[in-house]
């Protein structure tokens, strides 16, 4: 397995945290990748074979060939179908607004096609991508393309900006009416704001950027047990913390330690 992230150019690092790829050969017994929530939006490009994508009830859809992914609010179960071959564009916290073509809130745990999204340009950029040899070139091509819609549309909101930069600042751990006391604005009416740019409220996203920080602090094996890990992330008690835990990520801390929780930060939150 090929793991790999790259830089996005200076224009474009305020709204990309990063382009990775990644490339396996066909595993001869798949296995599901669990996906964690973590408040990032993605563009993928299956250059490879595609990926199941499983449902709350263990069904199974497949998943299109380039799409970009709305907001996950609960953990997504995947799986390949064969070789792997993925570019994705992993987009900062609120750095997919820009370019949306629909409200994000409505794009929630669903893989919308880049042609319902962007029409014919869409379409071609994805071929153009999906026909490109290596990922410098996918990467020259994304950013022409982005870059020329950032011209077209509108930017955030101050008051969301400032928001979301108080929440990621604090690691997750401050409390909504904390957050909305320094912004000067009820409490609804930034709810309300925060979403229609995001694709979740700032309830939601505290508890995927204290969880991803969490996550982190697992995989370095920065605590000696999960009791102190908990406490280390101002966690009310320990049933606070599994209940998050469990509700983004489908197992309790124990349960997701180890091979779970290296996929997930394969895919997610490590860069």
């Amino acid at each position: 397995m090929d793991y790999r992230t790259y830089e996005p150019c200076e224009d474009l690092a305020s709204l990309i945290k990063c382009y990775w790829t990644l490339e396996s050969p066909k595993e001869d017994t798949p296995m599901r990748q669990t996906i964690v929530p973590d408040g990032c939006m993605e563009m993928i490009f299956h250059y490879g074979d595609l990926y199941k994508q499983y449902t709350q009830r263990d069904n199974c859809i497949i998943q299109p060939k380039c799409f970009v992914i709305g907001q996950l609010t609960r953990p997504l179960e995947i799986e390949s179908m064969g070789e792997t071959g993925i570019f994705s564009v992993r987009f900062q916290p609120g750095g997919f607004f820009p370019f949306a073509t629909m409200h994000v809130k409505k794009m929630e745990n669903t893989a919308i096609p880049f042609g319902q999204l962007f029409g014919n340009a869409g379409k071609e950029i994805e071929q153009n991508i999906l026909n490109a040899h290596t990922a410098l070139e996918r990467i020259k091509l994304i950013e022409i393309f982005l870059l020329s819609r950032l011209t077209e549309v509108a930017t955030i909101d101050y008051v969301v900006k400032f928001t979301l930069d108080t929440i990621l600042s604090a690691s997750g751990q401050l409390t909504i009416n904390e957050v909305s006391k320094q912004t000067n604005i009820n409490r609804r009416q930034l709810e309300r704001k925060f979403s229609l740019a995001i694709g979740l409220s700032p309830k939601q996203l505290s508890k995927m950027i204290r969880l991803q920080s969490t996550l982190k602090m697992l995989l370095n094996k920065q605590c000696k047990n999960l009791t102190s890990l908990a406490y280390e992330n101002d966690y009310y008690d320990q049933s606070h913390f599994t209940k998050d835990f469990k509700e983004l990520t489908g197992f309790t801390p124990k349960e997701f330690y180890g091979d779970n929780l290296k996929m997930s930060s394969l895919f997610y939150g490590s860069d």
